[in-house]
């Protein structure tokens, strides 16, 4: 459950993509390119080192990358950010219920956070799975939307760059802002990484899933990021930017799509919380249930924020913290590959 569906519920709002990318005008292009590049070299490299340890938690590829003592560090890290998504997650449905079905954000949240909690609690792991299965829909209405932006585009570039520049990024600097857009999701994207790298048949297939998975969401932020800045001067400030452009196709989509955006903004949180939850309390007790629905409650209160501040402000802070350990990745991998020369030179 750790980790599942970070990046669609990401691509569902288009909030993230307008911070990190978008609000650099052509530049965030140019930054789309650069993530992925990162992203295919971390796929790889984790899933690999999954593979090789046979991991069965992030935690063996964590120790394996920083050691036992800074371990402890990261591991601690990557479990304070799940807690974060929820947050986040929760503000997101907030969000999106207010814009679609104009529930005030407070109630919309409210209710969700129930929702969670008691899916957590009661532990119905086939509803998430199924929720899960919205993400190759999303992909799909997510291509489809952003096609229909650029061919809808009225302003030029010159009168786009200059919306742009009136924006808030979250970064000072469009090449900081992908790095940081790769850091964040890598933080969360690790224990998945690391346990689908374990239950690879060998590490060169656990190596290619890394790449391809790394390629295809490249490839997903481009259109999107172009879709969106081909219409920024009309979805800029918006907090689910993908779901106005979906109201100019049609009412009634908008209202499918904002089923789907929903169900995997849940699907993330459910299993956000669960994973919190479940590193301080044996799951399945009154204990953990208890404990869930309290960590929901703190949960909610700090998703009152607002859902574009927090994405703004909590995303880019834990990114600038997750630098370290894409570092610490890079050093074992070279160490890893300089290992594996000498091998051969002595063979």
């Amino acid at each position: 459950m750790t980790g599942q569906s970070i990046p669609g519920a990401g691509f569902a709002s288009g909030r993230e993509i307008l911070v990190f990318f978008v609000n650099f005008g052509l530049w965030g292009l140019l930054g789309t390119l650069l993530s992925a590049a990162v992203f295919v070299f971390l796929g790889m490299a984790l899933a690999g080192m999954g593979s090789r340890l046979q991991a069965k938690s992030h935690k063996e590829v964590v120790h394996a990358v920083c050691g036992p003592k800074l371990g402890v560090l990261v591991d601690g890290l990557i479990t304070f950010f799940m807690f974060a998504v929820t947050v986040v997650m929760l503000a997101g449905a907030g969000a999106l219920l207010e814009q679609q079905f104009e529930i005030p954000a407070a109630l919309g949240s409210a209710l969700v956070t129930l929702l969670v909690v008691g899916m957590v609690c009661l532990d119905i792991r086939r509803v998430i799975t199924l929720i899960g299965t919205v993400t190759p829909l999303l992909v799909i209405v997510s291509v489809g939307v952003a096609t229909f932006a650029v061919m809808t585009r009225d302003a030029d570039l010159a009168t786009l760059e200059g919306v742009a520049a009136t924006q808030t990024a979250g970064a000072s600097h469009w090449w900081l802002g992908a790095l940081l857009y790769v850091s964040y999701n890598i933080v969360a994207g690790i224990p998945i990484l690391a346990i689908m790298g374990g239950t690879a048949p060998d590490e060169r297939s656990a190596r290619w899933g890394g790449i391809l998975g790394g390629v295809i969401l490249g490839g997903l932020m481009l259109i999107i990021a172009l879709g969106l800045l081909s219409r920024l001067d009309s979805v800029a400030g918006l907090p689910m930017p993908m779901l106005s452009l979906v109201m100019e196709i049609s009412p009634l989509v908008a209202v499918l799509v904002a089923l789907v955006i929903l169900g995997m903004i849940i699907s993330t949180a459910v299993g956000m919380l669960y994973s919190f939850s479940a590193r301080f309390l044996p799951a399945g007790t009154p204990r953990f249930r208890q404990g869930s629905f309290l960590i929901g409650l703190v949960a909610y209160g700090c998703s009152l924020l607002g859902f574009v501040s927090l994405v703004g402000t909590v995303y880019p802070f834990f990114g600038y913290l997750g630098f370290f350990l894409m570092a610490a990745i890079l050093v074992a991998w070279i160490r890893q590959r300089q290992t594996k020369s000498q091998g051969l030179v002595r063979s």
